[in-house]
């Protein structure tokens, strides 16, 4: 057995092991740092040491992302792992690091000890990760003497996947609480319509790195649900058109930011299904999402429904880049990003198309890929089962479409941002709905005596005056007393319901409003 004195001295250890070591005060102020991590950042250690914080060493997102999550995620549970941020180097260019951090008290004084790596591109290690798996499952079946060698290695590579799973479900979770108060920033910037041209542009800007980002963790938190089997259906009585529209407004600003064209070619009638309609929605939302990130900007795409037998076919088409025949069946693996679709995936995570199949199969139904080729564009269609509109153990109201009555409703949509308020013609339009809009509250009310809606969805945040102020003046008006008002509004406390109520508003709803719940609002009013 070797004598311990034998061993190389420990500081000698330290400034020489395979990863970068530091030592930080809680305010993040480095008090040691070894030779390693100097020699990867192109610093001498007197440069760093009680001079340099190590948040500052991170790139401008790092250090957001440092402020938001690492630093009160560390001070609530004592330590932080297997987080990726880049950091600077001393000349200027990017590292990718793996960062580790433990919180320790010694001697009543409170410090960090770090454990940083230099990472590879998460993607080329979960590729790795799954040739791996291949790799083993053939040697597994090929050299019967290495069997037992081959399925200790498959378990291990098991192991890292589900860890991997966790990682991904956790960091969508985590990410949603950032999310929320950015969602308020945008809408807050939205209301403001300032004329700088440069403020209109990082508006944009924002607007749609923020829905990017928000799709990015739904898909994140669905196909974590999917893999784990966590996902149940809340299935309802479900109007074809209604999700479509719902779609195609939660896919607007992607396709125009893209300048496609969009043709749609909804059911002329009402077609039920027996469907989740948040589940549903998120389906053609990921379809529509799709066909606008792999075509070409100034594309077309094909938005269409029909019925076949019991069954609506729900189809995605676009003039896109297209797929290879052998590629057609991959689409739907998890982290599938094909040539040469790679170059257009925006940094897509390449689980949209999977979250697509888990959804369909939960719902009983099918969906298939087809193209002619590479640049000959690709389509998408989901095929899924009709409701029945009466049987024997179930009521006909609980199948059959609204009545009448709820149908073409006379609606007038007030919003002082044209884009929302456009958005919300189109899609109310769908329903076959009669919608004008006015921009301001002065225009409004005067709509509102000529054209006599039956619905009025009010912006709060108008130019000239507020929402309430517009509704207190509609409930003195003859046509404003039967008139059904909906406040649309980025605040969602109580006080701003109870201001809404006492205004004379019928509905409140928050920003961005859920179309679906809209739907059922007007088909109740």
């Amino acid at each position: 057995m070797s004598d311990f004195a034998d061993l190389p001295d420990p500081a000698r250890l330290f400034e020489r092991a395979a990863c970068g070591l530091l030592l930080t005060d809680t305010n993040g102020l480095i008090r040691r740092v070894n030779a390693t991590f100097c020699r990867w950042l192109g610093y001498q250690a007197e440069d760093l040491v009680d001079k340099r914080r190590v948040q500052d060493l991170f790139t401008i997102g790092g250090r957001v992302f440092h402020q938001t999550h690492l630093a009160p995620l560390l001070q609530m549970q004592g330590s932080v792992a297997e987080v990726q941020l880049d950091m600077r180097h001393a000349d200027g260019h990017p590292i990718p690091m793996l960062y580790n951090t433990v919180r320790t008290q010694v001697d009543g004084q409170v410090f960090d000890e770090m454990a940083v790596f230099v990472a590879t591109d998460r993607r080329k290690y979960e590729h790795e990760l799954l040739l791996a798996r291949k790799t083993a499952e053939q040697n597994l079946q090929a050299l019967t003497v290495a069997r037992q060698e081959l399925r200790e290695l498959n378990e291990e590579l098991a192991r890292a996947d589900r860890k991997k799973d966790e990682f991904l479900a956790t960091l969508a979770h985590e990410l949603r609480n950032p999310l929320a108060p950015l969602r308020h920033v945008l809408e807050i910037l939205k209301l403001k319509n300032s004329p700088d041209p440069q403020l209109v542009w990082a508006r944009e800007v924002f607007e749609r790195q923020m829905q990017q980002m928000s799709h990015l963790v739904d898909d994140l938190m669905e196909i974590s649900r999917i893999t784990q089997g966590r996902i149940e259906l809340r299935r309802e009585p479900t109007d074809v058109r209604a999700i479509m529209g719902a779609a195609v407004e939660a896919s607007d600003a992607a396709i125009r930011a893209a300048r496609h064209t969009l043709s749609l070619s909804p059911p002329s009638a009402a077609v039920m299904m027996n469907a989740d309609p948040t589940r549903l929605t998120q389906i053609l939302t990921n379809l529509l999402n799709n066909a606008a990130k792999y075509t070409p900007d100034g594309g077309s795409i094909w938005f269409e429904a029909e019925v076949d037998g019991g069954e609506v076919l729900l189809r995605v088409r676009d003039s896109g880049i297209g797929i290879a025949p052998d590629n057609l069946e991959n689409v739907f693996t998890m982290f599938a990003q094909l040539e040469p679709g790679l170059p257009h995936s925006q940094g897509g995570l390449g689980i949209g198309l999977a979250l697509v199949k888990g959804l369909v199969a939960l719902h009983g139904g099918s969906v298939v890929a087809e193209s002619a080729g590479i640049g000959q564009g690709s389509a998408f269609t989901v095929r899924l089962q009709v409701l029945e509109l009466a049987s024997a153990d179930e009521p006909v109201e609980a199948a059959q479409p609204a009545p009448a009555a709820t149908r073409g409703r006379r609606i007038l949509v007030v919003d002082d941002n044209r884009d929302a308020a456009d958005m919300l013609h189109m899609a109310l339009g769908l329903l076959g709905h009669e919608v004008d809009c006015a921009y301001d509250g002065a225009t409004a009310l005067a709509m509102g005596e000529s054209l006599l809606p039956d619905v009025m969805v009010l912006d709060i945040g108008l130019p000239d005056m507020d929402g309430y102020e517009v509704a207190r003046r509609a409930r003195t008006q003859a046509w404003g007393r039967k008139v059904v008002l909906i406040a649309a509004t980025g605040w969602g406390q109580q006080t701003d319901r109870d201001k809404a109520q006492a205004a004379g508003f019928d509905h409140h709803m928050v920003k961005p409003i859920d179309f679906l719940r809209l739907d059922a609002v007007l088909k109740a009013s």
